[in-house]
Order: structure tokens, then sequence, then C-alpha cells
């Protein structure tokens, strides 16, 4: 990225967290169906019957999909357990509908910062429902200062449940360490650069090193002939793990979030590649969308479009 480009995914990184500036515009009649238009670009919509519709979809296209009701820092018990029952609902549907695929969520969502133990019992709960229907269940990662809860939780739970996966964040100097550990658990790890605003005495700006970084990761799992989801956007990168052939190996999948470069998603599947998309909805898209937007500040332009002139009725043509 440019020095501009840095400046602008900090700036919208800070946006993501501020509480009043999100208030503001959920409240707003004029500008909430504004800004909801730019993130349609990125989500599949505020339902779970949108999110079915596009993974129905794309899995008829070929992909692998992986599905998320959107929301993390969720505060209130009341709602932790709404977010559970959602998720829950969501296993249910799909396992009747026979997409034995993945469903995302971050432990904050389902009561990590009111008590661990919360949040364990309530993974608990949605790993045995969706094992009964061959599901996985994908362990987001989150800001730092979370990290050894959420890896603490999910060591705990995948002892007894090998269909939890985690998320690792390369940016982080610990992931390498963290990682060597993680391939002692049966888990699928899945690969990210990562999207939050770290000091930097514990993390990597985006940078060569952290390309060169993402890479080790990739190798050693590889290597171990662990499950692993490469998830990024990085064109060169990529090119560099099909380079090295990282790709062909049968335990390997590449994952891309919906709405981010369908042609580099499209490109790997055409090429025999396991691809996964990774699709959202839920009506908590404001720091989802703020965190698209930081990774390519040149989505800003395609978000101004879209509030003026939404994309196509079929958002799935490019894939």
């Amino acid at each position: 990225m440019s020095a501009p480009q840095i400046q602008a995914a900090q700036a919208l990184k800070a946006i993501a967290r501020n509480e009043h500036i999100k208030s503001y515009l959920q409240q707003s009649e004029e500008l909430y169906p504004l800004i909801l238009q730019a993130a349609k670009r990125f989500i599949t919509g505020e339902s779970k019957q949108e999110g079915l519709v596009a993974a129905k979809e794309m899995l008829g296209k070929g992909y692998a999909i992986s599905l998320e009701y959107i929301g993390e820092n969720t505060k209130g018990e009341k709602e932790c357990r709404e977010a559970k029952e959602e998720f829950l609902q969501l296993i249910e549907e799909m396992g009747t509908a026979s997409i034995h695929q993945t469903v995302s969520l971050d432990l904050s969502h389902i009561g990590l910062l009111i008590n661990t133990e919360i949040a364990y019992d309530y993974l608990i709960e949605l790993a045995e429902k969706a094992k009964s229907y061959n599901i996985t269940i994908m362990v987001s990662m989150e800001e730092s200062s979370k990290t050894d809860d959420i890896l603490n939780i999910y060591k705990k739970a995948a002892r007894h449940y090998p269909n939890i996966g985690i998320t690792v964040q390369a940016h982080l100097y610990r992931s390498l360490e963290d990682i060597h550990e993680l391939m002692d658990y049966p888990g699928r790890i899945r690969i990210v650069k990562g999207a939050y605003q770290e000091p930097c005495d514990i993390a990597m700006p985006r940078s060569k090193e952290l390309n060169d970084r993402y890479l080790q990761l990739v190798e050693q799992v590889v290597k171990a002939n662990h499950p692993l989801s490469i998830a990024t956007h990085d064109e060169p990168l990529i090119r560099q793990i099909e380079q090295r052939h990282y790709l062909a190996y049968p335990q390997v999948e590449i994952e891309m979030l919906y709405g981010i470069r369908p042609d580099l998603l499209k490109h790997a599947k055409d090429n025999g590649y396991t691809s996964r998309i990774y699709l959202t909805y839920g009506q908590e898209w404001y720091l989802y969308l703020c965190h698209r937007l930081a990774e390519y500040p040149e989505n800003l332009y395609l978000a101004l479009a879209d509030m003026i002139q939404p994309a196509s009725p079929d958002k799935y043509d490019s894939y």
C-alpha cells in the first residue's frame, strides 16, 4: 500500500471501533440504507434465508462455502444466548438442506466478553449440533487481547470435537509458536494476515516481511499434512503459493471473502483447487464493512458507486 492508502486503512479501522459513529449511522433514516447498499457488495443480506440462498448458489457453482451470522463483542447475556440460538438454527437448516459445509463465528459473539465458560459451553453446544450434520465450526480470531482466551477455549473444545477449526493471524509475532502447538489438534487451521490494528511490538505491518511470514506458516502446516485453509486475496502471494504447489495438496484449500476478488477464486476453482467462499449475513455488518474497506481502500470507490447505483441484482455472476 502507498502512504495515503495506509493512512486511509488506519482511519477506517479506527472508525470501525467507534461506537458513536456506528450508533449514529444505524439510527439515521437517511444514511443507514445508503451504507447498507455499500455493504451488500460484501454481505449476502441481513437475514439467514439470504445467507442460505447465497450458499446454495455458490455450492451450485462448485465452491465450498463458509457461512457466518455476523457479530462480535456482544456484551449482554441475552444477546449472546440469542446469537447462539441463531447459529443453532443456521446449523439445523444447513444440515436439513444437506449443506455439509462450514459455519464460522467469533467467540465474542457468543459470550467471550462476559465469561469464558459461557463461550466454551455455547461452542460445545454448537459443535455437538454441527457434528450430527457433518458440519464444521470455524472459530475466527479477533484482537490480540483476546488471543489467549480464544486459543484456550479452542484447545479445550477440540479435544472432544475435531469438527472445530481455528484461525491464526500471520501478522502476530506469536503465531509462529502458536501454530506449531495447534498442529497437535485435529481441527483445520485457517491462516489469515490479520485485519486488526495492533501495536508494532506484537504485530507486523502489511509488508514483504508479512508475506514471507505468511508463506512460512503455510509451509509448516502443509509439510505437517494438517488440514489448512489459505485465506488471502493477495494476488502476488497467491502466485507464490501456486508456484510452490501448496494448493495441490488434498488437505489444503484456498478461501476468500465474498465480494473480494471473485476472479482470483474462480481462477483457483477452474484450476481444480478446493476453493471456499466466506459468506456472511446479519444486521451487525458495520464493523465487517469497515474492515473490508480498510483491507483494500480502493473499495471506497465501489462503496460510493453502490450507494448511488447498487450492483447488479445477480450478485454471483462474477463467480
